[in-house]
């Protein structure tokens, strides 16, 4: 890189660093969110409402579709 274009790129510098961040820690989040073991997690919890009363069978199963849509999208 020639030094005009270095010199101007550097103040730059924080702002790509800040990006590249961002996105890995979208990376991370989507990975944990789509985990085996987060959806697992997921629909036990879904299993646990419905057994307590807390959401009814309809509810538990277009949540259900949504977690597993979620997880193949």
């Amino acid at each position: 890189m020639e030094p005009l274009g270095l010199i101007f790129s550097l103040p730059l510098a924080p702002l790509r660093g800040l990006i590249r961040l961002a996105e890995l820690l979208e990376e991370q989040a989507e990975m944990e969110l789509r985990s085996p073991a987060a959806v697992r997690r997921r629909l036990e919890e879904l299993a646990e409402a419905r057994a307590s009363g807390e959401i009814s069978e309809e509810e538990e199963s277009m949540a259900a579709e949504r977690i597993l849509r979620e997880m193949i999208t």
